[in-house]
């Protein structure tokens, strides 16, 4: 019986040790719960509202070139240029073929004949360089291709100038080009002058009014002018009365002047055309220079 209740009370023993410490876990009192196996996949949800619009990205690389294009029609054809200055002599060209043999020629004194002709070229080129010397160290005259040029010391009005040069057989001096345009200049300063009267002015008012400058024989101004930098703006205006002449100062350079003042002047006289041959419009030709 002794024995009976000792085992008893060892089994109420144990059971009240096991009961203490189940009850100082604190896992037993609490809510908590251990996780679960993982759920279904659920269903996809609607389409949301869209963002706001982004910062711009980088630009992208160039792309390929594309295919060229049709070959365009020919537009209309523009109106013409002014005339370009004088070229060059071209190179002389290659020798034609050989005529046909002539007739056989009547017997003559051709020995007395060749004297004559000898002493004629003798005498041609005396006279050709005493024309020379007339012209380049008497009269001072300055030559081109298209004429020759005379600086006359005597001060005249521009009217005045303009008869003078008449009456010698040319007319005042028109630069039409860059180089008859810097050979004037030239002349000017080797002279030791500063200005000469040329032979350009203000043309008269048409029915619309406006006014331009032109040459003294009345062709118009195309290709070349030399207005300097303060008398470019003038010369596109409407030009006053006492100042509608034009002068040439020895720097090449033109500007306006009075036409009552009192300046030397160049006279252009252009080179006579002779035609070849004894008859026959075959063609002309300036003369050789002398």
């Amino acid at each position: 019986m002794a024995r009976r209740c000792s085992k008893e009370l060892l089994v109420l023993c144990v059971f009240m040790a096991a009961f203490s410490c189940i009850a100082a876990s604190p896992d037993v009192c609490t809510s908590s719960f251990l996780p679960g196996a993982k759920g279904d996949l659920g269903e996809a949800g609607d389409e949301g509202d869209q963002g706001k619009l982004g910062k711009n990205g980088p630009p992208g690389f160039p792309g390929v070139s594309g295919e060229a294009g049709l070959k365009g029609e020919v537009g209309n054809t523009g109106k013409r240029g002014p005339n370009g200055d004088k070229g060059n002599k071209g190179d002389t060209g290659l020798d034609g073929p050989s005529g046909f043999k002539g007739k056989p020629g009547t017997t003559c004194d051709c020995g007395r004949y060749r004297k004559v002709v000898g002493q004629l070229d003798v005498s041609t080129g005396k006279l050709k360089n005493a024309v020379k010397f007339v012209k380049n160290v008497i009269l001072g005259l300055k030559e081109t291709e298209d004429g020759y040029y005379l600086l006359v010391k005597e001060p005249k009005r521009f009217r005045e100038a303009s008869m003078n040069c008449k009456l010698k057989g040319g007319t005042l001096a028109m630069p039409k080009s860059r180089n008859a345009n810097r050979l004037m200049a030239d002349y000017v300063s080797q002279a030791g002058l500063t200005r000469i009267y040329i032979g350009v002015q203000a043309q008269n008012q048409d029915t619309n009014g406006t006014s331009g400058y032109v040459y003294v024989d009345s062709s118009p101004l195309q290709g070349f002018a030399a207005w300097s930098q303060e008398d470019e703006l003038d010369s596109t205006l409407s030009p006053t009365t006492n100042s509608s002449c034009v002068e040439l100062l020895s720097t090449g350079t033109w500007g306006h002047v009075e036409c009552n003042a009192t300046m030397f002047f160049i006279c252009e006289f252009p080179k006579s055309k002779r035609r070849r041959g004894g008859g026959g419009d075959r063609g002309t030709s300036s003369p050789a220079p002398l």
